[in-house]
């Protein structure tokens, strides 16, 4: 079965093979929904937004497709459809491959979009939510870093900034350099928290919306878990578009994305993000991601080369 899964412009995902391990057993049957809103003028370009894996595809879908609705009813002139991608692989494959016209990538990939073509036009808010956090389960021996000396550590991603990169420097600013733990990357954020619930590692790092969203989908798995560390902050996940995306229809995207919160209808959609707005902003909003992605590369590992 393929990698990745589209959301055509008529029919949402009829079924989703999930990553990683069993983080999502006992979900519902993703139920599939027709748009009411079928392409009919002829000259109604499509056009890809891609979403970083953020969530197994699943949820990704009925987070952000509702945000892609918006974008349907309010632009007659363009169709809009949401790619989820089953990993950061696949996802770094399409972005750097130029599949999507529009894009939200962790700002690691946002940095990285720029020599491909994508120019940054906003991000999301909350830029304190922006941060890696590190867990561990109630009834762990972990107590200090040290603990982790030898033990499995759970990671999303090799390239997943907030989730992986932030908790793998602050292990190495508090004593615990790479290599002193065995780093297993586990394809999801889902992944990562089951592994430390499911004790397969003694601690797992993912960030705070994943933390979030898996305390209330499994409130009885989460209880037995603990933030045990938190690093500090980055700017949060960029929005960038290709560079020939029309200049005018983009102005109307970002118009629509940066008013959701002045209404209800918009703050009910990012509230399941969870989110407060997206907000304006351009290449120089992302120079500490520049700075800490060097400083990252030189201390704790080198980053896997870019296509």
């Amino acid at each position: 079965m393929t990698a990745s899964w589209r959301l055509p412009g008529w029919l949402l995902a009829t079924a989703i093979l999930l990553s990683g391990c069993g983080d999502d057993r006992g979900q519902a049957a993703y139920q599939p929904g027709f748009d009411p809103h079928p392409p009919s003028a002829p000259n109604r370009k499509e056009y890809r937004f891609g979403v970083h894996p953020l969530h197994n595809p699943e949820r990704l879908f009925a987070d952000y497709g509702p945000i892609v609705d918006r974008l349907n009813a309010a632009l007659p002139e363009a169709r809009f459809t949401l790619e989820a991608s089953r990993n950061y692989e696949e996802f770094d494959k399409k972005l750097y491959g130029r599949r999507f016209d529009l894009a939200l990538p962790n700002p690691y990939q946002t940095i990285n979009s720029l020599h491909h073509g994508y120019r940054v036009f906003g991000k999301m808010a909350d830029d304190d939510h922006f941060r890696g956090i590190i867990l561990v389960r109630r009834d762990s021996p972990v107590r200090t870093v040290a603990d982790l000396n030898g033990k499995v550590v759970s990671f999303p991603a090799l390239t997943a900034l907030a989730a992986t990169m932030l908790p793998q420097h602050y292990l190495l600013e508090h004593g615990l350099p790479f290599g002193a733990y065995q780093a297993r990357y586990v394809g999801s954020q889902e992944s990562s928290i089951m592994n430390v619930y499911l004790g397969d590692s003694a601690a797992g790092a993912t960030w705070p919306p994943p933390w979030i969203a898996f305390q209330k989908d499994h409130p009885a798995e989460a209880s037995q878990l603990k933030v045990q560390w938190q690093t500090d902050p980055l700017p949060n996940n960029g929005l960038v578009a290709r560079d020939d995306f029309p200049p005018e229809l983009l102005a109307k995207v970002a118009a629509i994305l940066f008013n959701l919160q002045q209404g209800a209808a918009g703050r009910a959609l990012l509230e399941r993000l969870p989110l407060s707005r997206f907000e304006p902003a351009d290449e120089t909003t992302y120079q500490p991601v520049r700075d800490f992605v060097a400083h990252f590369s030189q201390t704790v590992r080198r980053l896997p080369e870019q296509p």
